[in-house]
């Protein structure tokens, strides 16, 4: 099984490739502990998604020390990384979003994969829940199972400001219905809120709502419909309000296979807390949480040692 991280993100609110800030004394990123947990579940390779003038410093710093434990790959994520005939705006300098970043992988990876944001901390759990489901995953009838790792919106806030999540709708049998984007959610008095479309209405969300945090498995076969989507989406793009930043998110693509029948997605709860350095001012926050899970042997205090 394959491990994909998202990493090729300009990180504009942190200031910075906040991918590659070390989170503990001995310089381990939030990422390296989002592959320790996936080699005890079982993922046997580990592909980068990164951006090509990244790449001497992702094999210098957690490219090297992991090569012992897993094997390592890169892909870059480019304009130029499109489907046949498409096109993007010349002046275009932001990264298309997470939906083009998994399919700049369509070409390494053939197995069952997993995909992740290089900068959110996910838990243990988490990964036991992708393995076991994508050990069996398979595709039935033009059918392809997928799978999500579904988070409780509590457990993702920051006091620091907003975040963006993906508010699923899960039906009785544990299966996605649908996601909806909310860019903007921030704490409350009473639990949480997000803006809503007119930019000036807070809606309440209970705590417990399920949330996507790009944690997904998938067979090879959503590489057709994120294609298929992607060619959609750059057609449409010269039309876009904001052709420069309009981007082509994963959970979009998911979300359309899932209505054309091409998909089913099994939601997966987890009481994990998420751990993210969204701002520079969740960096305290994050190092304290990492520290207080070391000192309860969730994980050694030299990871690759």
């Amino acid at each position: 099984m394959t491990l994909v991280i998202l990493a090729a993100g300009m990180g504009s609110r942190y200031g910075g490739l906040k991918q590659l800030d070390p989170m503990t004394d001995n310089g381990e990123f939030i990422l390296d502990f989002s592959i320790y947990d996936a080699i005890r579940a079982g993922f046997d390779r580990v592909v980068f998604i990164i951006k090509e003038e990244n790449l001497e410093l992702f094999q210098e710093t957690v490219g090297n020390r992991i090569a012992e434990k897993i094997k390592v790959e890169y892909a870059f994520q480019s304009m130029t990384e499109i489907p046949c005939g498409c096109s993007v705006p010349s002046d275009r300098t932001k990264p298309l979003g997470t939906g083009h970043a998994v399919y700049c992988v369509k070409n390494i990876v053939n197995d069952n994969f997993a995909v992740i944001n290089a900068d959110d901390y996910y838990g243990r759990d988490t990964f036991v829940q992708l393995a076991t489901h994508l050990r069996n995953a398979r595709t039935e009838n033009g059918v392809a199972h997928h799978c999500m790792v579904g988070f409780r919106l509590a457990n993702t806030l920051t006091e620091n400001g907003s975040v963006s999540r993906g508010q699923c709708k899960v039906d009785e049998r544990g299966m996605l219905i649908n996601v909806t984007e909310r860019t903007k959610i921030v704490q409350t008095e009473r639990g949480a809120a997000y803006l809503d479309d007119d930019g000036e209405t807070w809606i309440d969300l209970p705590q417990d709502t399920i949330v996507s945090m790009n944690c997904w498995g998938f067979t090879p076969d959503v590489f057709v419909g994120i294609e298929s989507g992607l060619r959609s989406f750059l057609a449409e793009l010269p039309n876009n309000a904001n052709p420069l930043k309009a981007e082509f998110y994963l959970p979009f693509s998911v979300d359309e296979q899932n209505k054309q029948g091409a998909c089913d997605v099994r939601v997966y709860p987890t009481n994990e807390v998420w751990q993210g350095v969204t701002y520079p001012e969740d960096k305290p926050r994050v190092k304290a949480a990492i520290r207080e899970l070391i000192a309860k042997g969730r994980y050694p205090s030299k990871l690759w040692n």
